[in-house]
């Protein structure tokens, strides 16, 4: 991961460059960084902040010995990855919010938007983004998230080496994608729910149709979250197609 580099000064999204480059047989492992992104992007069309040089705003190209239905699984991979890379180099507590997002001290540390390039059955490509928030200060974030973002700087009191955390993210990255296609997720997906703070809470379900409460149990070998409706009906959730907040949250 990081042999072959792209850095920019400013890009729109990291993901748009990462999937031009992908459709140019850009190599697998390729890390595509930016000291800003004018238009980073979240998921189900969100943007995503990136004040410039105060975060990692990456993206990783993946060419995985992998079926396309395992694609998305990539997103929960890249989550214990980044999670354990995180709390390895700061010494923090944080922990994974499903599907995409790294909570710490119940704020959002980092987001993770995975997309595919795929045909006829084969897996041409995935691209991992990453945005993580390591030395902003609150004021470097929108008002309107000025609240539920966090920064490393700001829960640990002190600059984080931007280098060191990326090295730290590329290399647990670079064994559980080696761990996926010699043995399967099975492992990953077990790390995942050891550091993830949805399972066991109440969460709102929030789909084009129709919203609706109940109680996250569990995520199944596919990635898909199992939620238990408030009347005892078993769910199961695909994260491209809603939002999950906790109960209590009105953010």
């Amino acid at each position: 991961m990081g042999r072959s580099l792209c850095c920019q000064d400013s890009v729109d999204s990291t993901n748009n460059l990462a999937k031009q480059l992908a459709k140019q047989n850009a190599p697998h492992g390729l890390l595509i960084i930016s000291e800003e992104q004018t238009g980073g992007k979240g998921r189900i069309g969100r943007g995503w902040a990136s004040p410039k040089s105060k975060g990692l705003w990456l993206s990783v190209l993946l060419r995985p010995n992998l079926l396309p239905q395992d694609a998305p699984k990539s997103t929960l991979l890249a989550a214990v990855a980044v999670c354990q890379a995180v709390n390895t180099v700061a010494g923090v507590q944080a922990k994974i919010k499903w599907p995409n997002d790294i909570l710490l001290n119940g704020k959002k540390l980092v987001g993770i938007l995975s997309e595919m390039g795929a045909e006829y059955g084969k897996l041409n490509y995935v691209v991992i983004g990453i945005g993580l928030n390591t030395n902003a200060e609150r004021q470097d974030f929108p008002t309107d998230v000025q609240d539920i973002a966090i920064s490393l700087h700001q829960a640990a009191t002190k600059e984080f080496s931007r280098d060191e955390v990326l090295a730290e993210i590329l290399w647990q990255m670079e064994k559980l994608v080696e761990e996926a296609e010699t043995k399967g997720f099975a492992s990953i997906l077990e790390q995942w729910r050891k550091m993830n703070c949805t399972t066991g809470n109440k969460v709102k379900v929030i789909a084009q149709d129709e919203t609706y409460l109940g109680k996250a149990l569990d995520i199944d070998e596919t990635g898909m979250l199992i939620v238990e409706r408030e009347n005892g009906v078993i769910d199961k959730v695909v994260a491209g197609d809603v939002s999950i907040r906790y109960a209590n949250d009105s953010n």
